[in-house]
């Protein structure tokens, strides 16, 4: 698989290399190591689940609150969607960036997004399915809500017709209201969160054994 950066930090694009022959193709959608490689962060897959919608459902953005975080890969497995990352943590190189995905079930394209990342998707066909890996199960009361048509964040839907939106989707702050509402993670914190500080308080009991 050929895993590249994004224009936003912490966010990686998977491209699966299929292997076809006469019976139809194979190809592995993700290797532990090599995602390690590429991201630093090893894979620990805690829930998983499934989105279905229409044609013309505009879903997110959607993050999550530090604690608990969900890091999650996300692979379109039926139909097509244009997939676009936000980078939603307060003083990061890449604060208020994005990067735009095609993905499709033919492709087996995936994104690998870290703590902190906003994710948001239009799909493009009837009866789209997403799939997420996630890396922590879900907590209700934790997801924060951005406006997915913020003028500010200028995304690229390119919209035909006004999209299918949830009532609470369409009800969420643009990211500056947001970060000014203090409800954002910042950057530090989220290194924070992925690289815990050992705790130096307990005694070395190895020492004692010595």
């Amino acid at each position: 698989m050929l895993i590249t950066e994004t224009a936003v930090l912490d966010a990686y694009r998977v491209e699966p290399e299929p292997i076809p022959d006469h019976r139809g193709r194979f190809y592995e959608a993700l290797r532990h190591e090599a995602l390690l490689a590429a991201t630093g962060q090893p894979l620990e897959v805690r829930q998983v689940h499934f989105t279905v919608s229409g044609r013309n459902v505009l879903r997110g953005i959607h993050g999550t609150t530090l604690p608990p975080g969900q890091g999650k890969i996300v692979t379109c497995v039926r139909g097509a969607a244009l997939t676009v990352v936000v980078d939603l943590r307060v003083g990061s190189p890449t604060f208020g960036a994005h990067d735009v995905v095609q993905q499709d079930a033919q492709s087996g394209t995936a994104l690998c997004l870290a703590d902190g990342l906003g994710l948001a998707y239009l799909t493009l066909a009837d009866d789209t399915c997403m799939n997420y890996l996630c890396t922590r199960e879900y907590v209700p009361g934790t997801i924060i809500d951005i406006d997915a048509l913020d003028p500010e964040l200028g995304l690229p839907w390119a919209l035909s017709e006004p999209p299918i939106r949830s009532a609470r989707d369409a009800a969420a702050p643009t990211l500056g209201a947001a970060a000014d509402r203090g409800i954002l993670p910042s950057y530090t914190e989220c290194l924070r969160f992925r690289h815990p500080i050992p705790d130096t308080s307990a005694p070395d009991t190895a020492a004692k054994n010595r």
